[in-house]
């Protein structure tokens, strides 16, 4: 597998690039990796790198981007914090990733069982923890259809809220960033947003939260 230059990187749309981590996926999903030589590509971008994406996920140990989606060095910016939220320096990365270095998507990664979600369902106050997941709790409010076991007991709950995460996150970055959402509105990027399952590994993104040029 090539290590991503200029050029190549210039070639690749929006589309292209959401079509190239799909593949990646299913690869992973069927333990059918690329070969890569990864000192190889360390070499080959120590002068300067070009990512195709960039992947905004959680710390959590099992939703690595590079190894889900079956990458190399260089090709996306990994940027992850607990319960993929965002802030001014994420929302500062992302902006150096697409306007500068020029990535053409970004990708809002959830995943199950997480466990930033499952301390917002309860609650959790906890030293610095407790103002992080202050950012996910209107996703814990704004799951309404259920009514009963609101806490991290019920995993369907749980499931439902990380789902709301990533689509509130999605619209957050659009609507705190004005560079990304020219970006969008121009056709030079898109975003979406998508759920890592731990258990077999697929990723699964929500089209309904597919920003294009309009």
């Amino acid at each position: 597998m090539k290590t991503l230059t200029q050029e190549m990187q210039a070639a690749i749309t929006p589309a292209m690039a959401l079509e190239l981590l799909k593949e990646g996926n299913k690869r992973f999903m069927s333990n059918l990796k690329i070969n890569r030589n990864l000192l190889q590509q360390a070499n080959e971008t120590s002068d300067g790198q070009h990512p195709v994406a960039v992947i905004l996920s959680c710390i959590d140990s099992r939703t690595s981007a590079e190894l889900i989606f079956d990458l190399g060095l260089g090709d996306v910016f990994s940027v992850r914090i607990a319960g993929s939220i965002i802030n001014e320096d994420i929302l500062g990365s992302m902006e150096f990733g697409c306007k500068v270095a020029g990535s053409k998507i970004i990708v809002v990664l959830g995943h199950t069982k997480c466990g930033a979600v499952k301390g917002a369902c309860d609650h959790v106050e906890m030293g610095n923890l407790t103002a992080l997941l202050t950012k996910i709790r209107p996703a814990v409010d704004d799951e309404l259809t259920t009514k009963e076991n609101r806490n991290s007991t019920n995993s369907e709950f749980v499931e439902k809220v990380a789902i709301i995460n990533v689509k509130r996150t999605v619209k957050s970055i659009i609507e705190r960033s004005p560079i990304l959402k020219e970006m969008i509105e121009k056709g030079e990027i898109e975003i979406i947003g998508g759920i890592h399952n731990i258990t077999d590994g697929q990723v699964t993104f929500f089209d309904d939260t597919l920003f294009v040029a309009n």
